[in-house]
């Protein structure tokens, strides 16, 4: 598309008429962002043409890069077929009939159903009524109360924010009264002189904790990254989930397994729940479905909360619109086609994984660095002013903004969240340009730290 506006001229026009999510408006009313226009394989064009490597894949979603011509053929295709049918009213169309048995097939063998949405958000508000659907059918009305933890992302709708674990975010409106949350399982932040094993049983059991104070028969579910992607990369350690899956089987409760980040091969399996052995009754997918080329998400129902749902001899009062449409579903069609010609799993888990991590954790030695972690094609790191006593560059956290700005003006898209610098790259991305990637991480730090007198 040629631009008819210039640079300026359109961010003008933005400040004046769009409403950005997650923006301080008046900040942005002073410095507008950039305007991307175009993108090739990892990187993207602002309208200046200044070039950028797209480390955070979009927003988590890009994961096989931006040119990938056989997703948008089969995108194209279908435009030509069928644009648009609802599956309201006991109708379907070929690619949504197509891609949900397809994701039963690649997905857990406890999955035989999937429910289909338009995003995450949306898919983790189904979660919701499918729960307390399952609940009352099973004559349990009673469990109601939903588990999830702090610094925990699962959307922006009043539902799925209520179910994520930002203050920020809930300060500005009134959660759902039937979801509590319990500590995120940051070793780095909260372990104190407990090892990582020892932290992670901890953190687990504050699980148990809770659903002994509430009672498991008021407990209907607990919700769950299996790592926090959002929240700053938070990977748990070794010990947390085999300890969390005990707790959960022990109970009545459901647990779902939030995988709009790290679902689609991101930690080194297809699913991160594969990658640390728990077993999801629902599981929340979205982002690298499509790789970002169409809006879709969905719930993977486990023939638990399946059988029971499908069995009731009523309605199941809940829908989207765009549920399962036509373009979107062959999107991920396309993209699925993708994932297990090229072997994208196994180049996580055995090649561009374990590169990228070697190289990640070698930014450990930067002098602001005060820890790193990742896995799979996610990562991130800590800022700090010591690394002993992990005092921050500033009290209230605001050197990763200082740093994300250093990242783009060294062609680097970086996300941070807080002190936490967080990467989640392309799968497709070869070993040069991963060290392209830390070389221009590095300069960032550098100039950070310069920035800080460090």
């Amino acid at each position: 598309m040629s631009i008819t506006k210039t640079t300026e001229q359109l961010q003008s026009l933005d400040v004046q008429r769009h409403l950005h999510p997650f923006t301080d408006f008046n900040n942005y009313a002073k410095k507008p962002g950039r305007i991307i226009s175009r993108a090739e394989h990892i990187y993207i064009y602002d309208t200046d043409g200044t070039e950028f490597l797209d480390a955070m894949s979009g927003l988590w979603c890009c994961s096989l890069g931006y040119s990938q011509p056989e997703i948008a053929a089969a995108v194209s295709a279908q435009f030509q077929q069928l644009p648009y049918y609802n599956n309201f009213f006991q109708c379907s169309n070929e690619p949504a009939v197509e891609l949900a048995d397809r994701l039963v097939k690649m997905t857990p063998e406890q999955f035989t159903h999937v429910f289909f949405t338009n995003s995450g958000s949306e898919a983790n508000d189904t979660n919701i009524r499918l729960i307390r659907r399952y609940w009352d059918l099973k004559n349990q009305p009673n469990k109601r109360i939903i588990l999830a933890r702090t610094n925990a992302y699962h959307g922006s709708t009043i539902a799925a924010a209520s179910l994520g674990g930002f203050s920020s975010v809930h300060d500005q409106f009134e959660t759902l009264p039937y979801v509590q949350h319990i500590a995120d399982p940051n070793w780095y932040n909260s372990g104190g002189d407990m090892t990582a094993h020892e932290f992670g049983i901890a953190a687990a059991r504050e699980l148990e904790k809770r659903i002994d104070q509430l009672g498991e028969e008021n407990v209907a579910a607990f919700i769950a990254e299996p790592i926090q992607g959002a929240g700053g990369v938070i990977v748990p350690p070794d010990s947390y989930w085999p300890e969390v899956s005990r707790i959960l089987k022990e109970r009545d409760i459901l647990f779902v397994s939030d995988e709009v980040i790290c679902g689609f091969a991101r930690t080194g399996s297809m699913f991160g729940c594969e990658t640390y052995n728990t077993e999801p009754d629902l599981m929340t997918f979205a982002k690298a479905v499509t790789n970002g080329f169409q809006p879709l998400g969905g719930v993977m129902v486990s023939d638990r909360v399946a059988s029971v749902i499908t069995s009731s001899g009523g309605e199941f009062g809940h829908g989207f619109t765009y549920s399962g449409h036509p373009i979107a579903c062959a999107a991920a069609l396309a993209t699925l086609d993708i994932l297990e010609r090229d072997n994208i799993v196994e180049r996580v888990a055995k090649n561009v994984g374990p590169y990228l991590q070697k190289r990640w954790a070698e930014l450990g030695d930067h002098p602001i660095v005060g820890h790193t972690r990742g896995i799979g094609m996610i990562g991130s790191l800590e800022l700090v002013r010591n690394k002993v006593t992990k005092e921050r560059l500033e009290p209230e956290q605001q050197a990763g903004g200082v740093c994300r700005e250093f990242c783009i003006d060294n062609g680097l898209v970086m996300r941070a969240v807080g002190d936490s610098m967080i990467i989640s790259p392309q799968l497709i991305m070869n070993h040069e340009e991963i060290d392209t990637m830390i070389e221009r991480a590095t300069k960032a730090l550098d100039q950070t730290a310069q920035h800080y007198s460090v």
